[in-house]
């Protein structure tokens, strides 16, 4: 029974072992239940020992051949019919004869079978991986697009139909990726990043262009409001400024482009009644579009889809500038001393705390005094440190080069003597592709 157990399991694991390689080899994933095939030995098992019990002989044979091998005479066989006992002291002492099973060969097989599926189930991927394509990890990659997709459907810049359909085209690229081939999958990611980034960018530049528009209509409005409860602001003047504020707001075009915002009709239409009511609720609704158009921005740059740079340029535009000095221009000046009030607003909203109206008048008097600042030649001494040196300029052009012969000096590698050294060369991978592009990455001016 031992050894038809043994036989039909090494029968087993050869079977087992060979379907084993044919699934990894097919690109099955490796899984519990390859490990738990092993144990269809056991029933195999427990059927080669009741076949061996019901092949058993009977007991009479066994008799026999106990009582041919010991040289009983038939005294042994003889007690089945008859008392036989006065014949016992004449027989051979008992004696149970020796089993010896030449396993040598069984057992042999059994090991080799058994460290045959051990190896199927424990190979590398890499080797079972003939008729499967090697996947390409681009899981975080896929994520990052389709958080950029989301947040873009979500702003407006990409209508839904288009984000839906980049949706797929992400997923399906995940589900696709190969190592074999991976520049396809690539390509199509960049594409897809590109994409994504010339959207936003141009989404960016509209709304910088829309904030500057809603900052000087806010202003100007706020100077109308100002100026209108001071009591010194004409009629004539207050009528030509609404409408050019108006046509202020109607030039921003906020409706159209991929950021958009609506500035409601009536009070574009109410303007030339300067109600102070009108003018704080046309206020709030250039407030409530600049917040607007401002989180969209920021949105965008929290997925690194625009520059900081750009960003700041955003934040800077969509701050309100103070009324006052136009306010006063518009009570002092009256409407006969500028063709457009937009393009006073415009003046009186460039520059920061440093810097005046860009028609503010230049003043040449009160000159300073030349005495003692008269500039003195003084040679520098020569630094050799790199760190000393300052940056006087960077040039796209060519070299000029001189016709005098031109010494190079080796500074500390002067009695540094040459060697065969060699270069560490590591290689770069698909994986590796990202980081590659981060580092060199530059971001656009």
């Amino acid at each position: 029974m031992l050894r038809g157990a043994v036989q039909w399991a090494t029968v087993w694991f050869f079977v087992w072992g060979v379907v084993v390689l044919a699934a990894r080899i097919s690109g099955v994933a490796r899984g519990d239940w390859l490990l738990l095939g092993v144990a269809g030995f056991l029933p195999l098992a427990l059927l080669a020992i009741l076949r061996e019990k019901q092949r058993l002989p009977a007991f009479a044979k066994v008799r026999a051949d106990y009582d041919r091998l010991r040289a009983c005479g038939g005294v042994i066989m003889a007690e089945e019919a008859a008392d036989t006992s006065a014949w016992q002291t004449k027989l051979p002492d008992p004696a149970v004869p020796a089993l010896r099973w030449r396993s040598g060969r069984t057992m042999g097989l059994f090991g080799l079978s058994a460290a045959f599926v051990a190896v199927a189930l424990l190979l590398p991927e890499r080797l079972t991986a003939f008729g499967s394509r090697p996947p390409l990890e681009v899981g975080q990659l896929v994520k990052q697009l389709q958080a950029e997709v989301q947040t873009l459907e979500q702003e407006k810049i990409l209508d839904e139909t288009k984000a839906k359909d980049l949706d797929q085209q992400l997923s399906k690229l995940k589900e696709d990726a190969s190592g074999v081939d991976p520049n396809k999958t690539w390509e199509a990611l960049d594409h897809i990043k590109e994409s994504n980034s010339n959207a936003a960018k141009q989404a960016a530049e509209e709304a910088l262009s829309k904030l500057n528009s809603l900052s000087q209509a806010e202003t100007l409005a706020a100077a109308l409001k100002q100026a209108a409860a001071g009591g010194g602001l004409g009629r004539e003047t207050a009528t030509r400024a609404a409408q050019d504020l108006a046509g202020m707001l109607k030039d921003a075009k906020l409706e159209d482009g991929l950021l958009k915002g609506e500035i409601p009709s009536e009070l574009l239409s109410s303007l030339d009644g300067l109600s102070k009511e009108d003018l704080e609720k046309l206020m709030r609704a250039l407030e409530f579009n600049k917040s607007h158009l401002s989180m969209s921005v920021s949105n965008l740059a929290k997925l690194r889809l625009i520059s900081a740079e750009m960003l700041s340029k955003c934040n800077g535009a969509a701050k309100r500038y103070d009324p006052d000095a136009l306010a006063a221009y518009l009570c002092s000046s009256g409407c006969t001393n500028c063709n457009s009030f937009a393009a006073v607003a415009y003046s009186y909203c460039r520059g920061g705390i440093d810097r005046g109206r860009g028609d503010a008048p230049m003043t040449w008097k009160d000159e300073s005094d030349p005495n003692g600042a008269k500039f003195k030649e003084e040679s520098l001494p020569p630094s050799s440190r790199l760190s000393d040196a300052e940056l006087v300029g960077v040039s796209r052009a060519a070299p000029q080069l001189s016709g005098d012969d031109v010494v190079a000096g080796h500074g500390a590698l002067a009695s540094a003597t040459s060697s065969g050294g060699s270069a560490h060369a590591q290689v770069i991978l698909p994986r590796h592709r990202q980081a590659v592009q981060r580092f060199f990455k530059r971001d656009e001016k």
